[in-house]
């Protein structure tokens, strides 16, 4: 068995998705959009061949944000170096990311940061 994607719903369509290939360099299909019920959506893949849906539609609601709480936490990548993991998170911290952990070595062994995206969804950058 195979997870085909993971999807997430964001506010501002266009900027979640600049925000993912320009740091991640996700490459992206052709927008969707169903004008009966106006969800738009787009699929990034990214190295590996995994994959995210993000998606906007009028009348979402916004959760409450905080690091501790129930369903999906966090999108993870691996980068492959302890270097790798540093710059990018000087980088996403000088576009405006907050860095909300690290970088460092966590009780169980990763080298990690953790950052949040353009709308607050958590990202781990692990080496």
């Amino acid at each position: 068995m195979k997870l085909e994607h993971v999807a997430l719903c964001v506010e501002d369509l266009e900027a979640v998705k600049n925000f993912y290939t320009r740091y991640f360099c996700a490459t992206v299909n052709q927008k969707y959009h169903n004008p009966r019920t106006g969800l738009q959506t787009y699929f990034l893949s990214f190295e590996g061949g995994a994959r995210l849906e993000i998606m906007q539609r009028p009348g979402m609601n916004l959760r409450a944000s905080g690091e501790h709480l129930l369903g999906y936490t966090h999108i993870s990548f691996k980068l492959g170096s302890v270097e790798k993991v540093d710059q990018l998170t000087m980088e996403l911290q000088e576009s405006g990311c907050p860095l909300l952990n690290g970088p460092r070595t966590t009780g169980d062994g990763y080298y990690e940061s953790v950052l949040s995206d353009p709308e607050g969804n958590l990202i781990e950058l692990v080496a």
